[in-house]
């Protein structure tokens, strides 16, 4: 009883580990790790702008209040100095005669008070510059052209964030499965992918790749090899008119990967089909690219699509997205080799063949009868 428990623990864990090995999420994500990089990771430095592109909201936000804080609390410092060298606090006990570089600075706490003030422009009239000191004026200078800059590449980069195309592609869905069946007297890989907007991806474009482990006849290991998959609709791969859900499908002939596999070998597998989808948005008309992956227990053989869209009464269609992923049962070849064999014979049938070893005998009949 417990060597049994045990087996199927184990058989448990190996296939949640086999679930888990997949290059892309099912959201798009890369599950992917760089190990021992030579160049020093300041290297990303150099790309600061992708680099905070690419960095998370939290992180971003992070160093959004971390530099203008930051700046403020420098400059403040530096006018507490100015004040401090020019004599202008009140521990100095000034003369009235005494003209300040900046008027109604006390401590360090106005003093940072005015950098605020100075950088983000508000100006409330209180503290100012005075033309006493030409430190005070360059500094002036310096600090208003720099809050320009570090304001001017903050908000840019928060709106480069907010609109880049990654959004877009989350609007784009595909489904949870893939299946394999009979579409135009053709064993097919199906995919159905739906655009959830009504605004259209213009120029899209599908393809996809399988990821799998190869030897090659040099005895080398491939590990994620890749090989194009070929995906059409009924109208091509290209210039989709994406408005409604579409149902993509890849022959499975002699020139396809899948054609030597099996309904009865096909979890036994080691792959992993990334399907990509390119287009450009048509409000923005920024490129984007949508991907997802399916691994062996992701495809169903011999199974369709349950149907989606239909026609209302007053003229309209309507798209029912609960049976966008559901699937149904339908006879199906359980290989592609058995379904070609199938219509091989079938032609051969209806052609005929003569055989070379039939000889035509002639037979006298004779018609005497004896009475």
């Amino acid at each position: 009883m417990f060597s049994y428990l045990r087996e199927r623990f184990a058989s448990h864990l190996r296939e949640r580990c086999r679930r888990r090995a997949r290059l892309v999420s099912k959201d798009g994500r890369c599950n992917i790790e760089f190990g021992n990089v030579e160049q020093s990771r300041f290297v990303f430095l150099i790309d600061i702008w992708t680099t905070i592109l690419d960095l998370r909201w939290r992180y971003k936000m992070t160093i959004f209040i971390s530099a203008f804080l930051g700046s403020w609390f420098l400059f403040g410092l530096l006018w507490y100095v100015v004040a401090y060298i020019h004599k202008d606090l009140p521990e100095f006990n000034p003369s009235i005669n005494h003209t300040p570089c900046v008027e109604n600075i006390n401590g360090l706490t106005s003093a940072f008070l005015f950098s605020l003030e100075t950088q983000v422009t508000i100006g409330y009239g209180f503290r100012c510059v005075t033309e006493q000191c030409a430190t005070a004026i360059f500094l002036l200078i310096f600090q208003s052209i720099l809050g320009v800059i570090i304001n001017s590449f903050m908000c840019g980069a928060i709106l480069a964030k907010i609109s880049r195309s990654k959004n877009r592609a989350k609007t784009i869905t595909f489904s949870r499965n893939a299946v394999i069946s009979k579409r135009g007297g053709k064993l097919c890989l199906l995919i159905r992918v739906a655009n959830l907007r009504k605004s259209l991806l213009i120029g899209s474009h599908i393809y996809g790749k399988l990821l799998r482990t190869t030897i090659t006849p040099e005895g080398e290991t491939i590990i994620l090899d890749q090989v194009n998959i070929e995906f059409v609709v009924d109208a091509g791969n290209e210039n989709l008119f994406f408005i409604s859900p579409l149902t993509i499908y890849h022959i499975i002939d002699k020139n396809s990967p899948f054609f030597h596999m099996a309904a009865e070998t096909l979890l036994q597998q080691d792959f992993e089909l990334v399907v990509f989808l390119d287009g450009t948005v048509e409000a923005t008309s920024a490129t984007c690219q949508v991907r997802t992956s399916y691994i062996p227990e992701e495809v169903l053989w011999g199974y369709r699509f349950a149907p989606i869209v239909s026609k209302t009464k007053e003229g309209k269609y309507r798209v029912d997205f609960q049976n966008f992923s559901k699937t149904v049962a339908v006879e199906t070849p359980h290989c592609a080799f058995c379904l070609y064999n199938e219509k091989e014979a079938k032609a051969k049938e209806k052609k005929g063949y003569d055989n070379p070893g039939f000889v035509l005998a002639e037979v006298n009949e004779t018609s005497d009868t004896k009475m």
